[in-house]
């Protein structure tokens, strides 16, 4: 079974407005709370990747 863990940048008590992570090895799987249907599988080191890309354009 996956275990969907909500973003703590999620916002509002009903959580309608959030993103869900969860592991499904050798994936991650991201997916938004209004399209819980639509499931976005990437791998860890992509994920990484992404993130620092985009946190490098914020400075």
């Amino acid at each position: 079974m996956i275990e969907w863990q909500k973003s703590s940048f999620s916002s509002g008590s009903d959580g309608a407005n959030c993103v869900e992570l969860a592991r499904a090895e050798p994936w991650l799987l991201l997916r938004e709370s209004e399209e819980p249907e639509r499931v976005l599988a990437v791998r860890a080191d992509a994920l990484a990747g992404l993130l620092r890309h985009v946190r490098a354009g914020s400075r």
